[in-house]
Order: C-alpha cells, then sequence, then structure tokens
C-alpha cells in the first residue's frame, strides 16, 4: 500500500520544527564556544567538546531539512538568552551562567525523548551535557576531595546520628509543647500523662511511617535509575563512555587521560555500571539506605525526646511536677542545641541556647494558652 502524502501545511509545519530544533543546536554550539573563550584551559577543552556535540546534533536536523528539499541554511541569528549568557560569563566568570545553562540542557533531554526523529543517543548525549556541566560546578575544583575529608566538612558525615538527634529535637519539642499546653488547661496530672503519651506515640508512630515511606520511595527511585543506567549503557556503549570521560575532564583530567580511563572501565561491564551510578548519579550502590533501619530509629529517637517534658508527671505531680517538667525540657533543649553544632559548624554553646530561649518562648506561650482556655471552660 502507497505511503499517503504529507499535505503542504503539514510538509511545511515539519519544517518548521526541523528548523527550530536546528537553530537551538546551533545556538547551544556558540554558547558553549562562548564559554570557552572566558573558561580556564582545563573547562576550555570540555566546552569545546560540547560545542562540537551541540554541532552533531544540529547537523542531524540539517540533514533532514535537506531531505525536505530546504536550500537555505544560513546560520540564524544567535537568540538572546545566548548572548545575555555569554555577557555575563565575560563580566563574572563562567561559573555564574553553569546554573543557567544546566537547566537548557534538563529541558533539552526531556524535549528530545517526545521527539521522533531524534535518535535515543541525542537525549542521552543532552543529559551527559548536563552532568559534565554539574562536574565542573559541584565536583571539578582542585583540592575539593581534600576539603571533604576535613571534619570541617560535615554535610556528609554521621547521616545515622544526625537523624537520630533531630528526630529527638522533635519529639522534645512537639511534646513539650503539647504537655505544656494541656498543664495550663488542667490540674489533672493524669490528664497530662495521657495526653503526653498519647503525643508521644502518634508522633512516634507518624515519624516512624514518613520516615519508611520516605526511604522506600527514594531507594525505589534509586534502584529505577541504576536500573535505567544498566540498560543504557548495554544500549548506547560509545555514548555512556562519552559521558564518563568528559565528567573526568570536567574534574581536572586532561582529555587524553579521560579518555583511556573511560575506555578502561567500558570495558568491564560491571565496573563500568557502578561507576557510572557513582559519578553521573552521585550514588554509591551499596549504601541505598533500610525504610524499615530508618523506621525504628525514627520511632525511639521521637520518642525519647517526647519522653523528657513527661517525666517529671509520672513521678510527681503538681507545681513540683510543671517545674520538673520545665527544667528537665531547658537541659533538654540546649543539649540537643548544642549537639546539632556537630552538624552545622556553629558554636555549641550559642546554638544550644538559641533552642532553649526559641522552644522556651513557645513552651511558656503554649501554657498561657492553656491556662486562659482552661479558664473559660470552667
Amino acid at each position: 500500500m502507497a505511503r499517503p502524502s504529507k499535505t503542504n501545511a503539514q510538509a511545511d509545519g515539519q519544517i518548521a520544527r526541523y528548523r527550530a530544533l536546528w537553530a537551538d543546536e546551533m545556538a547551544g554550539a556558540a554558547l558553549y564556544r562562548m564559554l570557552a573563550e572566558h573558561a580556564d584551559e582545563r573547562r576550555r577543552a570540555v566546552f569545546l567538546r560540547l560545542a562540537d556535540a551541540e554541532a552533531r546534533h544540529a547537523s542531524h536536523w540539517a540533514a533532514l531539512l535537506e531531505g525536505e528539499g530546504v536550500v537555505d541554511l544560513t546560520p540564524p541569528s544567535l537568540p538572546f538568552r545566548v548572548r545575555f549568557l555569554g555577557f555575563v560569563a565575560r563580566r563574572f566568570g563562567v561559573d555564574s551562567v553553569i546554573p543557567m545553562v544546566l537547566r537548557a540542557e534538563a529541558a533539552d533531554a526531556d524535549k528530545y525523548r517526545s521527539v521522533p526523529e531524534a535518535p535515543e543517543s541525542m537525549a542521552l548525549s543532552e543529559r551527559a551535557h548536563g552532568r559534565a556541566l554539574s562536574a565542573m560546578r559541584s565536583g571539578g575544583q582542585p583540592g575539593e576531595q581534600i576539603v571533604r575529608s576535613e571534619g570541617r566538612h560535615r554535610t556528609g558525615v554521621g547521616g545515622a546520628l544526625r537523624a537520630s538527634v533531630f528526630g529527638v529535637q522533635d519529639g522534645l519539642i512537639s511534646n513539650l509543647l503539647l504537655v505544656m499546653g494541656i498543664a495550663g488547661a488542667t490540674d489533672d496530672g493524669n490528664f497530662v500523662i495521657v495526653a503526653g503519651v498519647l503525643g508521644l506515640l502518634s508522633g512516634a508512630f507518624s515519624m516512624a511511617a514518613g520516615e519508611w515511606n520516605s526511604v522506600r520511595s527514594q531507594r525505589e527511585l534509586y534502584e529505577r535509575e541504576i536500573e535505567i543506567e544498566a540498560e543504557e549503557l548495554k544500549a548506547f556503549p560509545e555514548e555512556e563512555r562519552e559521558e564518563l570521560s568528559l565528567i573526568y575532564q570536567a574534574k581536572g583530567i586532561p582529555e587524553p587521560e579521560a579518555d583511556s580511563l573511560a575506555t578502561q572501565i567500558m570495558a568491564q561491564p560491571a565496573t563500568a555500571l557502578d561507576t557510572l551510578v557513582r559519578e553521573e548519579l552521585g550514588l554509591d550502590p551499596g549504601s541505598l539506605g533500610s525504610a524499615r533501619v530508618a523506621a525504628v530509629s525514627s520511632f525511639f529517637s521521637f520518642a525519647v525526646g517526647a519522653f523528657v517534658p513527661l517525666l517529671p508527671f509520672v513521678v510527681s505531680s503538681g507545681g513540683a511536677a510543671l517545674a520538673g517538667a520545665a527544667a528537665f525540657a531547658a537541659v533538654a533543649l540546649f543539649s540537643v542545641g548544642a549537639l546539632t553544632s556537630v552538624f552545622t559548624g556553629r558554636p555549641a554553646i550559642g546554638s544550644g541556647l538559641r533552642l532553649l530561649v526559641i522552644d522556651g518562648v513557645f513552651a511558656a506561650g503554649t501554657y498561657g494558652l492553656g491556662t486562659l482556655l482552661g479558664v473559660s471552660l470552667d
């Protein structure tokens, strides 16, 4: 059966689409060449390779345009966005524009997934450009690995301990406010205990459920990302090798050494997948986290914090219990605030006092509101 011919309107629409995609890739190549002019030697080579890749993409759309009978392929004028980014890079350096270029590359990768005439490798290539840019921005500065190993750099250290400390803090603050409010509204110590225990249990179960869902969802997302990476590695080994080489170049390895290292890694599929997952996705396949452990630790850390303001009411009553709860909570608030300084790098005394003062004011306010509510109900 003969293939139906396209109408003039359909042909014109397809040509317009091809021309727009061609112009986008030409603009991308021009932008990378502009950035190369203002980059240091290490990053200049990466920008030029990215420009060459964009030019190859443009050639793909140019060939389709020629197949549609288009003969006028005069390079289009550069869009304002490219000229503006070039100006900013010239005045303030390439680091100031990399975040904006990253967003554009992400959009291009998503766009090409829905364009049937775009080879699948084109979307992969655009994604690789984003990874190379990200490496230049966040992982390519000399000495960064040394900084990461220093004690002053705490963002990747003590994840479990950090979660426990903040879990205790959440339980302490939430149940302190609840207990103080109930204590202000009633003199019945048993009622305070019941309300405090219910607050402890509901909060702990809520934290556990939230952590389980969060970690489980994140783990499933990471596992899917690893599966996709394995599929791409099998289907497009050359594009993945190029991507890995670009990432290494962005981190400061000269191009010949980066190409050689990427080739050696790609020769071993298991090692290649592990390396690509670590370098591209920033994941450690061996430590994706356990939803069960996260839920249990969240439950108990919250419960420990929530029990502190409740304890005096268990062993005493009346004004003594209220004073004891305030004293216990004050010590705990200062201690937890000081512990958070381990992760924030701020002075321990200042962090402790800040948490004590802020939450002490909230607790006093809650007690006052409880008192007013209790009076109004009498």
